[in-house]
This record gives structure tokens, C-alpha cells and sequence, in this order.
């Protein structure tokens, strides 16, 4: 990531403004206010969706020998959410991992669906990401940049 985006992507943070832990009773909790009001912040410089909010588009990244991956991501909420989980595709990863689907669709159907369907209504999209997308880059990536099939962008240039 170079200096530029990096800065470009923390000045749409917001900073935080009390200096408190947990031992700080009463100001904790307006730190954690904070922490909460930058992490919403920054999930939502990273999504969007359509009027409706059926169809979502993002990034989703992965840290591998300290350098960070990017992928757009897409996913359309399915008429019978939430009792069906959302198919999240990553469109640029198509076709090299046969833990995918045609057009992207990441493969959860082994660990995350069962998890999911034992717990709707329950759980959302941010379960989504941290449990179904999250475990699912975790063994993929490392796996398609072991095999070359897919490089960082520095070192493609």
C-alpha cells in the first residue's frame, strides 16, 4: 500500500479523542463510543449496496508475508434471507480455486451453512464476512500465492 492511499484511507477515520482503558470507568465508555463510531466509519468507506440494499459491493483483504491483498467483493441478499445465507463472490478469483463457484461465489457450503442455519435469525452480514468470508481467505490466499496463481501488486510492476 503506498504512503498516499494510506493516508487518504485514515483521514476518512475518524480519530479518537478520549485517551482511556478499561481501568477508566466513566470515560471508558466514551472511548469505546468512539471506537465503535470509527469502525462504522470505516466498514462503511469500504461497502456500498444499491438502493434497496439487496445487492452489496466492497473490499475484503488479506495479510500474507506483510503484504496486504485486495478484492472486490460482491454479494446479493437472497429473497429468503435471513434463513439463507448470501453468496458472497469474489469475482477476480474466479476459476483459480476449485473452492468456488461459477462467477466468483465462494464455496461455504462445508462449514459455514450449517453454522449459519443453526443460527438465524441471529446472525447478519458482518457474521457473514467474519465467519464465512474471513476462514475461507484464510486458507485460500496463502494457498493461491503459494502455487503463483496469484502476486501481489508491487511485486507484479
Amino acid at each position: 500500500m503506498s504512503r498516499a492511499h494510506a493516508c487518504s484511507a485514515v483521514s476518512e477515520i475518524p480519530v479518537l479523542k478520549t485517551n482511556a482503558g478499561p481501568r477508566d470507568r466513566e470515560l471508558w465508555v466514551q472511548r469505546l463510543k468512539e471506537e465503535y463510531q470509527s469502525l462504522i466509519r470505516y466498514v462503511e468507506n469500504n461497502k456500498n449496496s444499491n438502493k434497496e440494499g439487496t445487492r452489496w459491493f466492497g473490499k475484503c483483504w488479506y495479510i500474507h508475508d506483510l503484504l496486504k491483498y485486495e478484492f472486490d467483493i460482491e454479494f446479493d441478499i437472497p429473497i429468503t434471507y435471513p434463513t439463507t445465507a448470501p453468496e458472497i463472490a469474489v469475482p477476480e478469483l474466479d476459476g483459480k480455486t476449485a473452492k468456488m463457484y461459477r462467477g466468483g461465489k465462494t464455496c461455504l457450503t462445508d462449514h459455514f451453512k450449517p453454522l449459519w442455519a443453526r443460527n438465524v435469525p441471529k446472525f447478519g452480514l458482518a457474521h457473514l464476512m467474519a465467519l464465512g468470508l474471513g476462514p475461507w481467505l484464510a486458507v485460500e490466499i496463502p494457498d493461491l500465492i503459494q502455487k503463483g496463481v496469484i502476486q501481489h501488486k508491487e511485486k507484479c510492476n
